[in-house]
C-alpha cells in the first residue's frame, strides 16, 4: 500500500506513515472478519489465565473481539481442555526470541491429537506492578511467570537485588496476588496494571529491545495452503549413537530446496541422553514438493509427527 491517508486535525493536516496504516487497516479487517465469525458461531478461545495475560493478548490480537475468552489455569490445561473440546481454538506460547522455547508447550505437542492452525507473533513489553507509585520501603517479592522473570533479569539484578524472585503460573496470577499484598510486585503488561486497578511502577523492564513471543492456535481442524505457510514437525533419528544420523533425517529438506526455519530439541522423556527435534520449515504438507520430503524423512526417522501446516504470522 503506496499511498498515505490524510487526517484532518484541528488547526493542521498530518500524514500518516505507511506502517501506522498497515496497523490501522489490520486492525479492521480483523474486527471485520471477528464479528462475521461471531454472526455465525461465537467460537470459544482457550487462554492462560487470569485475565490480563499475554496469552488474551495475542488471542484478541488474531481473533478480534467478537470471540469468548476462555481463562484456563495453566498450559497443560488449555491442551487437555480443548482435546475435550471445551473451545473451539486454544492459544499458547511456544517461543520467545530472547529465551527460546516454552518447555512444556513442546512436551504437550508431542503427545497431543490437536493440530497447529495458526501462529501468532506478539511484542513482550513488560511493566513492574505495585499498589503504590511510591512504597513506602522496598518489596520483599517479586512475582511472574518463569519466563518473564529470564526475560528482566539484569534489570532485576540491577534495581531488585535482593528481592526474592517467586515464579507463578502467569504474568497475570502475579498481578493477581499484588492486589493483596502491598509488598510484592509483579512483571506484567501494563494493561495488567489497568485492568486490576494497580500502578505502573516502571515500564519496559525486559532486558533485549525486541522481545517477542511467538504463541501457536491449536484446533482440531487441519488448514488449506494459503501461499505463505509453515509446517511444524517433531521428530527423532533412528538410533541416536548412530554416526550422521541428525544429517540424514535433514537432507531431504536440502535435496527438494525447503528452507528450514527453525530446529530446537529436546529430551524424549523415553531413555537417558535420548532427544526429539521440533522443525519449522517453509511450505504447506499438502505441496508436492513437501510431500516429498516429508516422506522421505519420515523413512529416516524412529518419531515422526505433523504437528500442522499453517499461515506464517504477519
Amino acid at each position: 500500500m503506496r499511498f498515505a491517508l490524510a487526517v484532518l486535525i484541528p488547526g493542521r493536516r498530518r500524514r500518516l506513515s505507511k506502517s501506522f496504516m498497515d496497523i490501522f487497516i489490520e486492525n479492521i479487517f480483523r474486527e471485520i472478519i471477528s464479528a462475521c465469525r461471531s454472526a455465525e458461531n461465537r467460537p470459544r478461545v482457550l487462554v492462560l489465565g487470569p485475565a490480563g495475560t499475554y496469552s488474551e493478548a495475542a488471542a484478541l490480537k488474531h481473533f478480534g473481539r467478537a470471540v469468548q475468552i476462555i481463562f484456563i489455569s495453566g498450559i497443560e490445561d488449555v491442551f487437555h481442555s480443548l482435546e475435550s473440546e471445551a473451545g473451539s481454538y486454544g492459544v499458547v506460547p511456544v517461543e520467545n526470541s530472547t529465551e527460546g522455547g516454552i518447555a512444556t508447550t513442546l512436551d504437550c505437542l508431542v503427545v497431543t491429537s490437536l493440530r497447529i492452525c495458526g501462529e501468532i507473533d506478539l511484542r513482550i513489553r513488560h511493566a513492574l506492578i505495585g499498589q503504590h507509585s511510591e512504597v513506602p520501603h522496598q518489596p520483599t517479592t517479586v512475582k511472574a511467570h518463569p519466563q518473564a522473570l529470564a526475560q528482566c533479569r539484569n534489570w532485576l539484578d540491577q534495581n531488585l537485588p535482593d528481592v526474592e524472585r517467586i515464579a507463578v503460573n502467569s504474568n497475570a496470577a502475579a498481578v493477581e496476588d499484588v492486589a493483596k499484598d502491598p509488598n510484592c510486585v509483579a512483571i506484567a503488561s501494563a494493561d495488567a496494571a489497568d485492568h486490576y486497578g494497580l500502578m505502573t511502577l516502571h515500564n519496559n523492564i525486559e532486558d533485549y529491545a525486541g522481545n517477542t513471543t511467538r504463541f501457536l492456535i491449536l484446533g482440531h481442524q487441519e488448514t488449506t495452503p494459503s501461499k505463505n505457510d509453515k509446517t511444524s514437525l517433531v521428530l527423532s533419528g533412528k538410533g541416536r549413537d548412530a554416526p550422521g544420523s541428525l544429517q540424514r533425517l535433514l537432507a531431504p529438506l536440502a535435496d527438494h530446496k525447503i528452507n528450514m526455519t527453525r530446529i530446537e530439541s529436546r529430551p524424549s522423556r523415553t531413555g537417558l541422553w535420548q532427544y526429539v527435534f521440533f522443525l519449522d520449515i517453509e511450505g504447506h504438507q499438502d505441496e508436492p514438493v513437501v510431500t516429498q520430503a516429508l516422506a522421505a524423512i519420515e523413512h529416516e526417522s524412529a518419531l515422526f509427527k505433523v504437528l500442522g501446516s499453517y499461515p506464517r504470522a504477519l
